[in-house]
């Protein structure tokens, strides 16, 4: 039986990058890693910048305790900071905070603009460790904090973080079937490419991948077959199929190929599609045993993916101050380009939380047939902005009622149209 009391929560060892600004007030040395698959390089700094610690760091549990005792014995207060809280980040940051280490995140970006403020153009895990130290010292507003989840929100990161691995596979060979489709039959790639995501087409070309199969296998029979996976399109759909081959009467070479590739991708894209709801009940499953999960569903154009997002990225909302700060983390805030007289108006920041970024946006999509997202995103366009351009501000809009869902604890109440144009 899962539990979700305070020792479930500290036998995760996942973090979760927060919006709250860290104190730095009672630290006594601010211990920078640059962390490796075997290997963490530690830069030690006081307050006033002077260099206690600076070596090379074995990724082993009794090594990282070693060095955190002593340093926490010798100056009082020690905080850890990484460039990466996950994978070969993980153990460093479980480690550090058993003792009572503090523990912070600095991103990358910020890592980046910042180590071209330091001479050299050296790149090594040594002067990559000073950065993050000496940042965390003197700029503590760029740091990013990080909380331990819950059980359920660990296994979710992992599970989330696999299905859009299996997405992106997905997308990958599915761009393939496509582009030879293309180069040796367009019509076909036409009635086709769109419908990859159906078990019907994978399915179809798993066994007739090229147009003479699709031809000697007659369209009488491929109705047939086809028709259990795909009950209302299977005849419309053979008919394209076969309208789209009239449409092409020479052959291009090359396209006996096709029997060999096309078969291998369609089953390698079919199992991917299977895993992927698999996962979905998996994802579903969990989630439904979270606290936060009708809450989150409750928004028009959540679904259990995207509420699975939403909850290993946000939590609960707490470490956001208010919605403003989590607009700005998920990367919706907008910004002002101005120099002079030159003004490029406001524009959406190009840096933020890009998971939560594309769950805000999607979700923004599917939320149009709600009556208040509709009459929010029509407003918008009728000022003149893009289709791009109101699905952003839409986003911006929905990061404020989900701030203010998660702070009270409240489903989603549907405004009258009449209120959102007020």
């Amino acid at each position: 039986m899962r539990e979700n009391g305070p020792d479930a929560q500290a036998s995760t060892g996942i973090e979760r990058v927060g919006g709250t600004v860290i104190d730095t007030s009672s630290v006594g040395v601010f211990l920078g890693l640059d962390v490796g698959k075997s290997t963490h390089h530690g830069h030690g700094l006081t307050p006033a910048g002077k260099k206690v610690f600076d070596k090379p760091l074995p990724n082993s549990e009794p090594k990282l305790r070693a060095v955190f005792d002593k340093l926490r014995d010798k100056f009082g207060t020690v905080l850890v900071i990484v460039d990466q809280p996950a994978s070969i980040g993980a153990l460093p940051l479980t480690v550090a905070r058993d003792p009572g280490c503090q523990v912070a995140y600095l991103p990358g970006l910020a890592m980046r603009r910042i180590a071209d403020l330091y001479p050299g153009e050296a790149k090594t895990d040594a002067k990559g460790a000073a950065v993050i130290a000496d940042a965390a010292r003197t700029m503590p507003h760029t740091l990013r904090s990080l909380e331990l989840t819950d059980e359920i929100t660990a296994e979710l990161t992992v599970l989330v973080g696999f299905d859009q691995d299996l997405a992106a596979e997905a997308t990958r060979t599915s761009n393939r079937i496509r582009g030879l489709l293309t180069q040796f039959h367009p019509s076909l790639e036409r009635a086709l490419g769109t419908r990859l995501d159906h078990q019907a087409v994978t399915w179809l070309l798993e066994r007739y991948g090229s147009p003479a199969a699709l031809r000697k296998a007659g369209r009488r029979r491929l109705v047939e077959v086809i028709r259990p996976k795909a009950l209302r399109m299977a005849a419309r759909l053979i008919d394209e199929v076969f309208d789209a081959l009239d449409e092409q009467t020479v052959v291009v070479p090359g396209t006996g190929t096709l029997d060999i590739v096309i078969p291998s991708l369609a089953r390698s894209l079919a199992a991917v599609h299977e895993q992927r709801r698999a996962l979905e009940a998996q994802i579903n499953e969990l989630l439904e045993a979270h606290p936060l999960s009708q809450v989150l569903t409750s928004l028009p154009g959540v679904g259990v993916r995207t509420a699975a997002v939403l909850l290993v990225t946000v939590g609960d909302g707490t470490s956001f101050p208010t919605a403003a700060h989590l607009a700005s983390y998920a990367g919706l805030a907008p910004t002002t380009k101005r120099s002079g007289t030159s003004i490029h108006g406001e524009h959406a920041p190009s840096g933020g939380n890009r998971q939560l970024k594309r769950a805000m946006f999607l979700s923004a999509f599917a939320a149009l047939h709600d009556p208040a997202s509709r009459t929010y995103y029509d407003r918008c366009r009728a000022r003149g902005k893009t289709h791009t351009q109101a699905l952003l501000r839409l986003a911006r809009q929905r990061i404020s009622v989900l701030f203010a869902m998660l702070r009270d604890g409240t489903f989603y109440g549907s405004r009258l149209p009449e209120a959102v144009a007020a």
